[in-house]
């Protein structure tokens, strides 16, 4: 498998973990890992880093070597390989794998600094106009060589339709659908009545915008925990009131009671799919959330939450108010989240990666010796 890099991206992580249990031989291929930072089955395949892994500070700003990104990828060997499989939100799809192999892309979107959220990672806000105007002109050049490379991809499979319409749009090709598992066996209910927070869990980047959610729960005089951590983390703390909690750390028994106590999760960002509305909703929990993105097909309108139109902070306020207005029944809140349990995701996957297989060499199996590049 190759993957962009790891570093305990909750969503990335469980589809890779997923994955990997159904090709358990695979070779891992990573631009960046941090050692620590995933699960001990992901750690147990040995992932194999780029040659960025040794350059300075690769560990914590990464982003700032994406001019390279290209090159590291393309530098993977991978002639002994007839099956690759590539989990992507960045460069790992542009692998260049033989001829004789085949390529299965999970997509979990096409390279956003690249194409639309350029000023949320290095618009001049973020990096002082200099920087942003170098950064520019890298990501055009990044841009261009991320479209040149999407057919490097015998299928696309995309984490949500909101990216499929993505991957048509910026790669010209079709994309199945495949949403990422969900611990729905873990994630559930304990039959306790929600506090009196709110909870968002995420991490603290600017495409997130966490800060949203703070200064929509200050305008309704409402708890808020912050769950997760991110170069935003100190700026967020900065501007935040009383009754915002950061949470850096936390097992995933600890995130499972948060869920649990929580009135409702937030989700103020355009997500591509969003894995911890679902969890919340596994754990019986409603969702307030943005009427975008992947927040469209997980959150039903006033029957497994609010979807809101108003992306502003008084907007977010309004529908945290109305929440007492609505009821919630807990079982029909875990049912929407069963969609997205862990075993229907492993079957939907192998059955693509089968299906890739035979039209190259037959179908492979359990014991499959061939890597799988994330």
């Amino acid at each position: 498998m190759v993957h962009d890099w790891l570093t305990g991206m909750r969503g990335g992580e469980a589809v890779l973990e997923a994955i990997l249990e159904l090709v358990p031989n695979a070779r891992l291929l990573t631009l960046v890992h941090v050692p620590g930072s995933v699960t001990p089955y992901i750690e147990s395949h040995d992932p194999r880093p780029s040659f960025v892994q040794r350059l300075p500070l690769a560990h914590t700003r990464y982003r700032q070597y994406l001019p390279l990104f290209p090159a590291a990828v393309e530098q993977f060997d991978l002639d002994d390989v007839d099956l690759v499989i590539s989990t992507s939100h960045c460069a790992a799809k542009a692998v260049v794998p033989t001829g004789r192999a085949r390529h299965l892309c999970y997509c979990h979107t096409p390279m956003r600094y690249a194409w639309d959220q350029f000023d949320a990672y290095f618009g001049p806000a973020r990096v002082g106009k200099l920087k942003s105007r170098l950064y520019g002109l890298a990501l055009r050049r990044l841009g261009r060589w991320d479209a040149a490379t999407a057919n490097r991809v015998d299928r696309y499979v995309a984490n949500s339709h909101y990216v499929a319409a993505r991957i048509g749009r910026y790669y010209n090709r079709v994309a199945d659908v495949i949403e990422p598992p969900v611990d729905t066996s873990f994630y559930s209910p304990d039959g306790s009545g929600p506090g009196d927070y709110f909870i968002i869990v995420s991490a603290l980047v600017p495409y997130k915008r966490v800060e949203l959610a703070i200064e929509a729960c200050e305008l309704a005089d409402v708890a808020l925990s912050v769950v997760g951590r991110g170069p935003e983390a100190g700026r967020l703390r900065g501007r935040a009131g009383s009754k915002v909690k950061f949470i850096e750390h936390c097992s995933q028994a600890e995130l499972r009671d948060l869920y649990r106590g929580a009135r409702a999760f937030v989700l103020t960002g355009e997500e591509d799919f969003g894995i911890a509305p679902v969890e919340a909703q596994a754990c019986g929990r409603p969702v307030i959330a943005l009427a975008r993105g992947g927040a469209c097909e997980t959150v039903a309108h006033e029957t497994t939450g609010l979807l809101v139109s108003d992306a502003t902070a008084s907007g977010f306020a309004a529908a945290i108010r109305s929440l007492d207005g609505h009821e919630f029944d807990p079982l029909q809140l875990r049912r929407s989240a069963l969609r997205f349990a862990r075993p229907r995701f492993q079957e939907r996957i192998r059955a693509s990666i089968e299906n890739l297989a035979a039209e190259a060499h037959g179908p492979c199996d359990d014991t499959n010796e061939e890597p799988l590049a994330q």
